[in-house]
């Protein structure tokens, strides 16, 4: 799979991945990075992300084949919808945000004939935000999501080749069972790593260690991002936050009845689930 172009919208950690990764791989012959930022571009080139920078949406997606639209969720669709209009009749479309069933119908209304949008969700990626953290090998024996629906074939297919040559494992799932499982395997952990940040005196961050560092990593990610995900997700971030909510009581109960048996066994249901995942 070699594309001519590819055009990049948004070209921050996730989006100078793909550029890097792209490049390394040899996937396309010609990156162009799409942004608000010219000095942000600019550095992208030297850093070796894209090929040039624009930050006229319009100038960027005319000649590609494909657009890969890396913004926040809450940008996707209207940034599909206004790509389209002036990228090539045959011209692919796929993105890497993490909610899915918010997409489909403003995006793919715009389309011309002859294209096609297939979201995507490549799990991947950190806390740190901007290409100057971006790796050429951030996808490698990852799993991407693609959540096609009733995407024609031959488009699901190329967008499939084009994660996987970045290295990518391809998983096909419905786009509500993926924003369901990912409120509870990356929205949830996001918002409980927030939690135990706030509630943390900055007086006692010397006294922090392994476990508190792990378990608060990613409430370093971008606020502004994250609002956005819960809010395009928010129906099932909400069903799961009353899951761990009624997980969370079940532990205070236990502990305050001093049921030390009790409290064994609530962290051995979790030790093996967590066991199961491997190191």
């Amino acid at each position: 799979m070699r594309f001519e172009q590819i055009t990049i919208v948004g070209v921050g950690l996730i989006g100078g991945s793909v550029g890097l990764a792209a490049k390394a791989k040899r996937v396309a012959n010609r990156v162009v990075g799409v942004g608000r930022d010219r000095a942000k571009l600019d550095a992208a080139v030297r850093q070796g992300a894209i090929d040039a920078g624009a930050t006229s949406l319009a100038e960027g997606v005319t000649r590609s084949d494909l657009v890969v639209i890396c913004t926040p969720v809450d940008r996707i669709s209207t940034t599909v919808a206004e790509a389209a209009p002036h990228a090539p009749a045959g011209a692919l479309f796929t993105d890497a945000g993490s909610t899915k069933r918010n997409l489909f119908h403003a995006a793919r209304a715009a389309l011309k004939p002859g294209q096609a949008f297939v979201p995507a969700h490549p799990l991947a990626g950190s806390e740190k935000t901007g290409c100057e953290h971006g790796r050429a090998d951030l996808f490698e024996n990852r799993i991407c999501v693609l959540t096609p629906g009733l995407g024609a074939d031959a488009a699901v297919e190329a967008v499939a080749a084009f994660w996987r040559a970045l290295g990518a494992r391809i998983v096909l799932m419905d786009a509500d069972a993926h924003d369901e499982a990912l409120a509870t395997t990356s929205h949830l952990p996001h918002a409980v790593a927030a939690g135990v940040a706030g509630v943390t005196p900055a007086e006692w961050l010397q006294l922090t260690a392994g476990g508190w560092r792990d378990t608060t990593r990613v409430a370093g990610g971008d606020p502004a991002l994250w609002a956005a995900i819960f809010l395009a997700n928010r129906d099932a971030v909400l069903a799961a936050a009353q899951k761990f909510t009624t997980r969370l009581d079940e532990f205070r109960r236990l502990l305050e009845a001093g049921d030390g048996a009790g409290l064994g066994r609530w962290l051995a249901e979790a030790k093996q689930v967590r066991d199961a995942l491997g190191s």
